[in-house]
């Protein structure tokens, strides 16, 4: 490779990091550049830290060779804590970056060099000749949470290994595309951080533009308050390092099955979750929320099973659902702005789900609800009687699911 070859591979890394391509696209399409321009790279591994609640990064690679058999994108856990992967993590070349201050390291494989690494016998059982690592640290200003630098590690079968001309080019073309990568990391940290906190929908149409205050869409919507049986007196009385793990199982049970059946959840009130299902027909989000509830409920008997095995506290949700017309978008002040809905329909479901424990029934459903869903759903709903609601003008009817209607089997083929 020459330094016109080089400037090519520079200027595409460049242009195809503003389009917006993906990390993997990146890696694959400048690897492709690499090998045309005759660099003799047999695999790269990319590591980045991001921002997600569950993992703390992911492993992008690839492989010259053999790319059917090999996962493109690896996620891995916290590495922070005692675990597999902090254990690796300390015996990795990386991790020696990380502590020395140093930038590149190089190791030549075979006999006589030296395996002061673990990973470095399983490169030369691989038949690798040469192996090097980068590190490309950000500015303090520049850290997106963990997220402060990223590793790389570049390595050939070549048999003599990287010469001293391809060094100085990976190590000159690096720096683009970690700067191409880190746009593509952004922007995707940026959707995992909007969905996660808004939801699925309300991110999309955040990242989308819809920012402005006091913009909304007035839309018909199927809406769900659910909240959790006794839930106050468990938390006063467990133990307080089972809290946080109680309150985030039987979220794990309950928004798991509203994504599952097509919902989006827009709020979660201390142990409450309130969550709206749009479908084109009506009647459709009308049973898209009672497929919900059904694998809601299955999930929540799996896990107190689970839950009594290990001696922990366990509890039941109970369910409004209603159907009516709401503003859908941005509300609040110039500082400090939700994405939800508002209307007198948000206030009609959460007024029914708390007359549940009145009512003595763990699901109730408005009159509009049961007007609107199809007649083979409405047939598992029976009446529960007229009554009012606080704040709401008039008492109406409230239904209920039959107990006879969905049995057992029923609630395990929704669940599969």
């Amino acid at each position: 490779m020459d330094s016109a070859g080089a400037g090519r591979i520079a200027k595409w890394v460049t242009e195809a990091g503003l389009t917006g391509m993906s990390e993997l696209e990146l890696l694959n399409g400048f690897c492709d550049r690499l090998i045309a321009g005759g660099m003799p790279v047999s695999a790269v591994n990319i590591v980045i830290d991001t921002l997600h609640p569950i993992h703390e990064g992911r492993v992008f690679r690839w492989r010259r060779d053999d790319r059917e058999g090999l996962a493109p994108v690896v996620e891995y856990g916290r590495t922070n804590v005692e675990g597999q992967a902090a254990e690796n993590w300390r015996r990795s070349t990386y991790y020696h970056l990380h502590v020395s201050g140093e930038d590149f390291l190089r190791r030549r494989l075979g006999p006589g060099h030296p395996d002061d690494f673990s990973i470095l016998k399983d490169l030369r059982a691989e038949g690798q000749t040469d192996y090097l690592a980068m590190i490309h640290r950000f500015a303090a200003e520049g850290a997106i949470g963990e997220m402060d630098s990223f590793y790389s590690s570049w390595m050939t079968d070549a048999p003599s290994g990287f010469s001293d001309d391809e060094i100085a080019f990976l190590r000159e073309l690096a720096a683009p595309l970690m700067l191409a990568l880190k746009c593509a990391s952004l922007a995707r940290i940026a959707k995992t951080l909007v969905e996660t906190y808004l939801g699925r929908d309300a991110g999309r149409l955040v990242l989308n533009g819809r920012i402005a205050r006091g913009v909304t869409d007035r839309i018909q919507a199927v809406l769900w308050f659910s909240d959790l049986h006794g839930s106050t007196h468990i938390t006063e009385t467990a133990d307080p390092e089972q809290i946080i793990p109680f309150l985030n199982d039987y979220a794990e049970a309950i928004i798991s099955s509203i994504y599952e059946a097509g919902g989006d959840v827009l709020k979660l009130i201390g142990d409450g979750t309130l969550a709206i299902f749009k479908e084109e027909d009506p009647s459709d989000a009308c049973r898209c929320a009672l497929k919900a509830e059904r694998l809601m409920q299955s999930r929540i008997r799996a896990l107190n099973e689970e839950r009594l095995s290990c001696g922990l506290p366990v509890t039941s949700a109970y369910l409004g659902l209603h159907i009516g017309e709401v503003f859908y978008g941005n509300i609040g002040s110039q500082d400090r702005l939700d994405f939800t809905v508002v209307g007198p329909a948000v206030n009609e479901v959460s007024r029914i789900g708390a007359l549940c424990r009145s009512v003595e029934r763990d699901v109730l459903v408005s009159s509009a609800f049961f007007s609107t869903a199809s007649e083979d759903d409405r047939r598992c709903l029976v009446s529960v009687g007229r009554y009012a609601l606080r704040g709401v003008a008039r008492p109406q009817d409230l239904f209920t699911l039959d107990p006879s209607w969905l049995e057992p089997e029923d609630l395990r083929a929704g669940t599969e």
